[in-house]
């Protein structure tokens, strides 16, 4: 410490008169070195510096908060988790693991921002490019971060009024500081006391808020005051020169915390005392100044129909605005309709008042291709249930889209209303499918969202009563056919009954009476296209096979669907694959695949059934390709899975592909029946190490390889085993069935693959080997042996009395059948050496010099080879003589 502080001398009282005149300049008169001009040095705890760190944190997130700065928000709240993460410790040690109150409350203040801001959609879309992605980002993470603070932060909602920890320790600190504050001022009150007042030298700057401002007294005062001095020492004497910066700095804070403080009390008086002095609290919108809210209609008017339905056009008349308040016209026609009520203006005008409301729910989603939100989804449920109710009440009123504003009825009857309730119905039904589109399929979301259907279908079934009485046929065809789009996915077990009573009303005659009915008065054939490829769909659901068949055959959509809407080509898909499935499950493999076959082929499954996108490498999507793909979408609980689908693709492949392939084994024009099943199993045989097989497709391919040996037990194990159970054949209606029938089947495609292979071996068969060979019954394997003798499949006849097939050797042997197909490719060798060669004559035959008979050109052909041979003969001498 400098000399000059250490003694306390009396230079003080040597002042001169001289001075006393003269004006000290602003600077300092002495100069300090560093260590010097420092202020006395205060020793913290770690708590106070972790704490300090991450409250200005926070209130740098406070200070983005006000201006909406996302990103900068983002980098403050990630500085925050690291800060946290370094007071860990502390917390561990202090707090016992809890975290802060005031950590607790920044989390929550900053999670109820991030929430509203992802709620208003309105607001999200004029976020630029950067703070969108910074939205998104923060409100992700911060999801993440506040599950490890889930029961901290419970406990502060329930009371979030209570003071933070921090704010009780600085209120204790400011007491303690201000008693401190009051003893020092003590001793000083009592020397000012004792100092003559005289006025000062040099007047304090008025615009320096700062503490230069400060009286530094006069030489006097320090002569009177340097005995005090010297018996404290030289540290207070240094005190007493130093500045003091930060005492102003100090009260300012002082005074905005007991202002906060007092504030925070008198909200607190406020709301207990809420009930005792009548106020209210009051939601304040940022915007504009608050104002009362302007009546419905004057104190003294006559409130009758046609003054609530020219308030009602005033209304209306916004709609479509740009800043009209979508919310405000809800809360302006729902309260228009209470007044309509009080007053008894009739049903009528409470119909109107509905129409209208549901309209406005309509117009409150501005984008058409997101969803409803649910609970607005719910209240349009609410008013067009309503609305039926109205009508189905009273049967003078009629509700129709032909009436006009001018010739409405509304007072007296019959009443006569404009809107149109089968619109309403269909856009109802519209934004549901939307609803279960954007949930999640595998959540309890889409669960709940799903048993809402039972509301929508008894909505439908009433507006279907509404419609066949006043409504044209038309107008009926397209109730029915909602009601069908509900209906033709749903398996009926009544249907499969026997013991059903007679009078009851099953899906299946439910589906028959609906479609004749658009069959028969459907002015437009999209109706009527659909409906009758739901009523397929729902018949082969049933395993109906011959009544969907012939649907099929008579209508001949095959024909004419690629001219039709996606949407009807996506339903002629999924009615084709479902076909498919029925003739699998009765046992009509060809059938099978015929029906699945245009669809697999493809590899695009997927798409074609609107169950997915696909990636695609080589043609990318625009944003609005990808927008209208996803809106052509199925709902997740209409889905047909696609293993399955697969699965029986491959497996009637194989019991097609397999004997044919054995039939011609060396037929060099061999056509491929099913390309996608030849490929995976040349596939599987280019492979020079086979395992045992995992996927289901690996399945398939393996069973196909055991029947070519003619073993049908390993081929069935393939197919038919616990891991393919779970994952296809217990998928379908009637498991046991279809297992049973794929072992039946197995065993004849296995025989008859035997038989096309290993005939040439044996010049007679005994039926009875083969029936306990392949444990068939032995009518079974004489049918079998018939047919394909009949269809010239097999050179063979059949001796009844020792029950054999007699094998006739006309058939070649493997190396005779090699040979025939060898001679066949030299054959077509030589064929194509000729075409070649006729080619070259005729290029010579156009060429100058050879123009002329066959003698000249065979005369050329010998001068050239003789030009040749003496050129080659003169060579060979001129070589020999050097």
């Amino acid at each position: 410490m400098s000399r000059f502080f250490a003694t306390g001398t009396d230079s003080s009282e040597e002042s001169s008169s001289e001075e006393d005149q003269i004006v000290r300049p602003a600077a300092p008169v002495y100069t300090f070195s560093d260590d010097e001009e420092e202020t006395k040095r205060v020793v913290r705890s770690m708590k106070e510096k972790r704490y300090e760190e991450i409250d200005g944190i926070i209130h740098n997130i406070r200070n983005h908060r006000k201006i909406k700065d996302f990103s900068s928000a983002l980098a403050s709240f990630e500085e925050l988790q690291k800060a946290y993460t370094r007071a860990a410790p502390v917390v561990a040690k202090e707090e016992n693991g809890i975290a802060p109150r005031f950590f607790i409350r920044a989390l929550v203040e900053l999670d109820d921002w991030v929430a509203g801001a992802w709620a208003d959609r309105d607001s999200r879309k004029t976020l630029s490019k950067g703070n969108s992605k910074a939205l998104t980002s923060l409100r992700q993470k911060l999801r993440k971060y506040t599950k490890d603070f889930e029961a901290e932060i419970s406990k502060f909602r329930e009371n979030p009024d209570l003071p933070d920890d921090n704010e009780e320790d600085e209120e204790r600190k400011d007491s303690s500081s201000e008693d401190e504050s009051e003893e020092e001022k003590k001793p000083k009150e009592k020397v000012k006391a004792r100092r003559s007042p005289e006025p000062p030298r040099r007047p304090p700057p008025e615009d320096d808020d700062s503490s230069d401002s400060m009286d530094w007294g006069s030489s006097s005062d320090d002569s009177s005051s340097s005995s005090d001095d010297e018996a404290r020492g030289a540290t207070t004497l240094r005190d007493k020169f130093l500045k003091k910066t930060t005492e102003r700095d100090e009260d300012e804070e002082k005074e905005k915390k007991k202002s906060r403080k007092g504030r925070d009390r008198g909200a607190k008086i406020g709301k207990k005392d809420q009930a005792d002095d009548g106020g209210e609290w009051e939601t304040v919108r940022k915007g504009a100044a608050t104002s009362d809210k302007p009546k419905m209609f004057a104190k003294d008017s006559d409130i009758d129909a046609a003054l609530v339905v020219k308030k009602l056009g005033e209304i209306s008349a916004a709609r479509g605005r740009k800043r009209t308040d979508r919310r405000a016209q809800l809360e302006l026609l729902h309260e228009l309709r209470t007044v309509a009520q009080q007053h008894n203006l009739g049903d009528a005008l409470q119909l109107k008042l509905r129409a209208a409301t549901v309209a406005a729910l309509f117009d409150y989603n501005p984008k058409v291709s997101d969803a409803m939100k649910p609970e607005y989804w719910s209240k349009l449920v609410e008013n067009v249930d309503h609305m039926v109710t109205l009508l189905l009440a009273h049967e003078d009123m009629v509700l129709s889209e032909s009436i006009l504003e001018e010739t409405e009825e509304l007072v007296t009857p019959p009443y006569r209303v404009r809107g149109c309730l089968l619109t309403a119905l269909e856009r109802l039904d519209d934004e549901f499918t939307k609803l279960l589109k954007e949930c999640d399929p595998h959540s309890n979301e889409y669960v709940e969202r799903l048993k809402d259907e039972v509301r929508v279908s008894a909505l439908i079934d009433r507006v279907c009563l509404v419609v066949e009485r006043d409504g044209s046929p038309q107008e009926i065809c397209r109730a029915y056919l909602r009601k069908i789009d509900h209906l033709y996915y749903k398996f009926d077990t009544r249907a499969i009954r026997k013991d059903l009573p007679p009078g009851e009303e099953t899906s299946i005659k439910k589906m028959e009476r609906l479609c004749k009915y658009i069959y028969a008065n459907d002015e437009s054939d999209r109706l009527r296209t659909r409906a009758i490829l739901s009523h397929m769909y729902h018949h082969a659901l049933h395993d109906n096979w011959f009544q969907a068949r012939d649907l099929l055959l008579m209508s001949h959509l095959q024909e004419t669907v690629q001219h039709s809407d996606p949407s009807t080509q996506i339903l002629y898909n999924r009615t084709m694959a479902n076909l498919g499935l029925c003739a699998f499950r009765r046992g009509n493999v060809k059938e099978a695949h015929g029906c699945l076959a245009e669809l697999m082929m493809t590899g695009k499954p997927k798409e074609l059934l609107a169950q997915g996108l696909l990636p695609q490498r080589q043609h990318e999507r625009s944003k609005e390709q990808e927008k209208i793909e996803k809106q052509r979408q199925m709902p997740f609980h209409m889905h047909i899975n696609l293993e399955l689908l697969e699965c029986v693709y491959l497996v009637s492949a194989m019991m097609i592909e397999i004997p044919y392939m054995a039939a011609h084994e060396f037929d060099a024009r061999r056509r491929m029946i099913s390309k996608t099943f030849y490929q995976n199993l040349r596939a599987s045989e280019r492979q020079a190490l086979v395992g045992p097989p995992e996927s289901m497709r690996e399945h398939a391919v393996a069973a196909a390889r055991a029947m070519r040996r003619g073993d049908w037990r390993a081929c069935l194990d393939y197919i038919v085993n616990e891991k393919m159970n779970a994952k296809v054949w217990d998928l379908m209606v009637g498991a046991d069935n279809v297992r049973a029938m794929l072992g039946r089947l197995i065993r004849e495609e296995s025989l008859r693959t035997y038989l096309f292979t290993y005939a040439h071996v044996y010049a007679s068969l005994s039926l009875k080997s083969l029936a306990d060979m392949f444990e068939m019954p032995r009518q079974k394997v004489h049918s079998l042996v018939s047919k394909m003798i009949i269809n010239e499949e097999l050179l063979a006849s059949l001796d009844d009395p020792s029950e054999c097939a007699i094998l006739h050797r006309s058939e070649p042997t493997r190396m005779q059948a090699l040979a025939l197909q060898l001679a066949d490719k030299v054959g077509n060798l030589v064929d194509s050496n000729e075409r070649i060669f006729e080619k070259q004559g005729s290029f010579f035959q156009r060429g100058g010099a050879g123009r002329g008979d066959g003698r000249q050109r065979e005369r050329m052909r010998e001068g050239g080879w003789n030009r040749r041979t003496r050129n080659r003969r003169r060579d060979d001498e001129r070589s020999h003589d050097e």
